[in-house]
C-alpha cells in the first residue's frame, strides 16, 4: 500500500490532518504486519529537554491505529481502547523511530506491540495498544 494515501485506509479525506501530522510523524512503511513510522525529538519535548513520554504514546498510538485500520479493512472503524508504555530512556535530539507489530489480530480486536528507538537503535519506549474493530459503516 502508498503511505503516503492514507485517506484509503479510514474512508476520510481529512485523514491527513491529525495530531501524528502536527508533532511530524512521517509513515515509511504500513500493512497490518508491519508498520514503521518516524517523529522529530525537536518539537515534542517535555521541559528539561527530552522526549515528551505522551510524544512517544501518540507516536505508538498513531501506529498500532493504522495497522489495525488496515488490518480491519475498508468496511470497519477502529478506536484505540487501551494503551500503555514503559519508558526506558530519553531522547533529546534527532528521529525517533516506532515499529509497530502485531500481537493479536482478530475479528473485533488488534493488539500491537510497538518499540520505539533512538537513533543509535536504542529501545526509549515499548508500548502496547489495543484497537477495538466496529463493523458499522
Amino acid at each position: 500500500m502508498p503511505v503516503d494515501d492514507l485517506t484509503k485506509v479510514f474512508g476520510n479525506p481529512r485523514a491527513t490532518e491529525t495530531l501524528g501530522g502536527r508533532m511530524g510523524i512521517v509513515i515509511h512503511e504500513a500493512s497490518a504486519q508491519r508498520l514503521v513510522g518516524t517523529m522529530p525529538v525537536e518539537g515534542n519535548m517535555q521541559p528539561y529537554g527530552l522526549l515528551h513520554g505522551g510524544a512517544s504514546c501518540v507516536l505508538a498510538e498513531t501506529l498500532g491505529s493504522i495497522g489495525a485500520a488496515i488490518h480491519a479493512g475498508p468496511d470497519a472503524i477502529t478506536v484505540g481502547i487501551e494503551i500503555n508504555a514503559t519508558h526506558h530512556r530519553s531522547a533529546t535530539s534527532g528521529l525517533v523511530t516506532g515499529v509497530a507489530t502485531p500481537l493479536h489480530l482478530g475479528r473485533t480486536l488488534a493488539t500491537y506491540e510497538i518499540a520505539i528507538t533512538d537513533e543509535n537503535g536504542k529501545r526509549i519506549c515499548t508500548a502496547r495498544l489495543s484497537c477495538m474493530i466496529r463493523r458499522e459503516r
